[in-house]
Order: C-alpha cells, then structure tokens, then sequence
C-alpha cells in the first residue's frame, strides 16, 4: 500500500471545499504525498498513481478502437482514423440574464457537469422582437479537449444518457454532413453531480461533439465503437444539402429573357 501524507501547502481548496492543513503534521506523521479528489461534497484521498491513470475511455480508443477503424476503412496512415477533437457544452440562461443569483447558479451547474469553469456568450446584435440588446448574457459554453473531454464523454455515454426517462437510444440522424455530433438534454439532473432536490429551475443543455472524420459514416462508426447507443435499426442518412443561392439569384434583371 502506497505511503500517505499530509498536503505541503498551508491549505489547499478544490470543486468549492477548503482544507485547512499544516505543514508540520507531515513531519510528524512521516508519510508521502497524496492526490484529493472530490466526492459528492467530501474529500477522498487516492493513491498518486491512481489520480494520474489516463482515462479509461482514451486508453480503450487508442488500444482497441484505433485498430478496427483502421482495419474496417483501410487506412495507410495512423493519422487519418477519426478522433475526437473537442465537446462542446451550450446552455441558454433564459430568464437567469436578468437575475445574477441564477446565472451564478447556472455556470456552477455547468461546472460541475464538465469539470471546467464555462464562459458567458453574449449577443452580438440587438433584435428588438427578443427584447434583447448588444452585448446581453444569453448563455454560458464550454470547450472541452483532452481528458477532460474523454472524462465528460464517458460519463455522458455510461451515466447520463441511461438516466435518461423513456431513452431508447440517441437520434443517429443527428450528424451535420461532416462527421460533428449533436445531442440535446432537456434537464441537466441526469448527470449524476446535479442534485434534483437542489436545482431551482430545469435546464437544458446541447453537447455538440467534433471530430476529425470525414464523413458521417465514419464519424457514426467512431462513436459507436466508444459505447455510443444509437437507436437500433437505424444508421446515418445521407444528407443533401441545397446549394446556397446568392444574390444574383434574386435579381430581377438576370431572370428576364433576352430575345
């Protein structure tokens, strides 16, 4: 069993808790350095080892994944198999950009979710209709990349989506043409951090997942390797995209015929 001790620092504060600790107790007690790690409000002590093992979702794509796409769509180079690039987290604010209690509640939640602090997303032209202004909190995103990424993905996948009321499996229709996923929540209690009894207001929240693939096959294929579970039956459709008209599309002058 791996030695302990107690934390250098005078004190040390993580996920909102503050320990109070005391650098000459490490001497008396004579053990190593410990990594902490929040559970549920408390403070649980791990081995060191543990708290840097790479998350279980990276390593299985890198060992196992990896190799059936490359084997499955041929690939000559490592480089060119599909990967997740970032995850983006939306969440619109609603009635809480009038009242900073509720906005300060809302990015807490969405830190507590994603591991990560978000930022507040402001609008960028004034539409009157909306009643809203230039520069107005309307909601708060987070990008998320490395093993934070992987970390949120593997809870969103074993934790939340099964959590979900009434789920039988996510829309596989919802790729944009160019392999990037999205998925909307209705409520954010399906992830185990948000306590019901504590929330105000149900939020929802969209996670839009890009990756490096290609094609939405490819993309779909990646996915669901990594546990994804998309809707039985089904698969990705081909998406036909209109082509975008522009101005002298619309010009009177162009349709008139020349005799």
């Amino acid at each position: 069993m791996a030695s302990t001790s107690l934390l250098q620092s005078t004190s040390t504060s993580f996920a909102g808790v503050r320990l109070p600790c005391r650098s000459s107790g490490a001497s008396r007690v004579g053990i190593s350095s410990l990594s902490v790690k929040a559970s549920a409000g408390t403070a649980v002590f791990v081995d060191k080892s543990e708290a840097e093992t790479v998350s279980r979702l990276k390593t299985s794509y890198l060992e196992k994944i990896v190799p059936l796409l490359k084997e499955e769509f041929a690939y000559t180079n490592i480089l060119e198999v599909p990967k997740i690039e970032k995850i983006v987290v939306n969440c619109g604010i609603g009635e809480a950009s009038q009242n900073a209690k509720g906005l300060d509640a809302a990015i807490n939640e969405l830190a507590l979710i994603t591991g990560q602090r978000p930022v507040k997303t402001k609008a960028k032209t004034s539409i009157a209709g909306f009643k809203v202004r230039e520069g107005m909190t309307l909601g708060i995103a987070v990008t998320l990349r490395g093993n934070v990424m992987y970390s949120f993905l593997d809870r969103l996948i074993n934790l939340a989506l099964p959590r979900t009321r009434d789920f039988q499996g996510v829309n596989p229709n919802s790729f944009d043409g160019h392999g990037n996923y999205s998925i909307g929540f209705r409520d954010q209690s399906v992830f185990p951090e948000i306590k019901p009894e504590l929330v105000g207001k149900a939020r929802g929240m969209d996670v839009c997942i890009t990756t490096t693939a290609k094609t939405d096959k490819e993309a779909y294929k990646l996915l669901a390797l990594m546990g994804m579970p998309f809707r039985e039956g089904s698969g990705p459709s081909t998406v036909v995209r209109k082509k975008k008209l522009k101005s002298h599309h619309f010009d009177s002058r162009s349709r008139t015929r020349k005799y």
